[in-house]
């Protein structure tokens, strides 16, 4: 069972950047047990650069990095970064097994256990078809998979990860997502990913990292981020309401249209209406567009009754009565 309480992770007035260019200031956070945790903000803020610190491959600049026990950082924890491999000529295999060196002793032979466990990692990540493949003839999407198998065959309490799903298709970034929301649920550990998948993060993260103008990190749940304005505040979106996750189309036809009816139909007709510059109400008005079963859309104009069946041809016989 997922205990977010449990600390794998805390930074301690942590301040991150290069030589006195601070980026992050005094930063005090926490990754919990069982939690995934999407750390997002403006391009160019520093994410990678306080990923980097919070592995130990950056010094920060002051302050620290705090594990609840005396094991080092590589046994502590993982990372996945976007940096390319340059050993492409190796198998996945091969690949994940580097996730076992750090336990290795100097003769680096591997126990059965470390082979189970890189077993656990490749079936965990469902690339047991891709093992004997060679990295350079593997998508982007199946590299960053076996990446991530690396990762968690090393076995750590934290797994950090920096744009896993950057140039990945929508399939490959859901997925890569939905995996590492289970293996954080299933295994307890603590998940911390630096992305720019806004939708992704709202839906499937625990806790959401927000980098702040100040050099400040602002950590609560999405939903909370969400309502009290946070994420309005830092990103300053243009257009786009983060409440309703629509973007804001304006109605230049001067015309509005009643709409009713219901479920995904009728999310999808007003997007349509709305994208082509119909206002939208379920007041009384002019013309009357009401959703019908099987997807049929009925039209009540002065008294005369149409019916279509795509919302193409629906649009179309609107946009004629201009």
């Amino acid at each position: 069972m997922s205990d977010p309480q449990k600390i794998l992770l805390q930074t301690r007035d942590l301040s991150v950047g290069y030589g006195k260019q601070i980026l992050f200031r005094d930063l005090n956070l926490t990754v919990g047990a069982g939690n995934l945790i999407c750390f997002m903000g403006p391009n160019g803020i520093g994410k990678s650069t306080l990923i980097r610190s919070l592995a130990g491959i950056q010094k920060p600049v002051s302050g620290e990095v705090v594990f609840p026990s005396a094991k080092q950082a590589h046994l502590h924890m993982a990372i996945v970064l976007t940096d390319r491999i340059t050993s492409v000529n190796m198998t996945v295999a091969e690949l994940v097994t580097f996730g076992r060196y750090p336990y290795l002793n100097w003769r680096v032979q591997l126990t059965a256990e470390d082979k189970r466990i890189i077993e656990r990692a490749i079936a965990q990540v469902h690339i047991g078809h891709l093992v004997d493949k060679r990295l350079f003839e593997l998508s982007d999407g199946q590299l960053q998979m076996a990446m991530i198998a690396r990762a968690i065959a090393q076995d750590t309490p934290v797994i950090l990860l920096d744009e896993p799903t950057a140039h990945l298709d929508l399939n490959n970034r859901v997925e890569v997502m939905k995996l590492l929301k289970n293996i954080a649920r299933v295994t307890n550990k603590g998940i911390l990913i630096a992305t720019h998948e806004l939708d992704l993060a709202l839906q499937m993260s625990d806790v959401i990292w927000l980098a702040g103008k100040e050099g400040n990190i602002v950590s609560g749940t999405p939903e909370d981020l969400v309502l009290n304005g946070t994420f309005d505040d830092i990103f300053q979106f243009k257009g786009f309401d983060l409440r309703t996750g629509k973007v804001q189309h304006e109605a230049h036809l001067g015309r509005t249209i009643r709409l009713t009816g219901d479920g995904y139909t009728y999310l999808w007709t007003r997007n349509a209406l709305e994208r082509r510059g119909f206002g939208v109400t379920t007041e009384e008005s002019g013309v009357s567009v009401m959703i019908g079963a099987n997807n049929q859309w009925s039209v009540l104009d002065e008294g005369d009754l149409r019916t279509f069946d795509s919302v193409h041809d629906l649009i179309s016989y609107l946009e004629k009565g201009l």
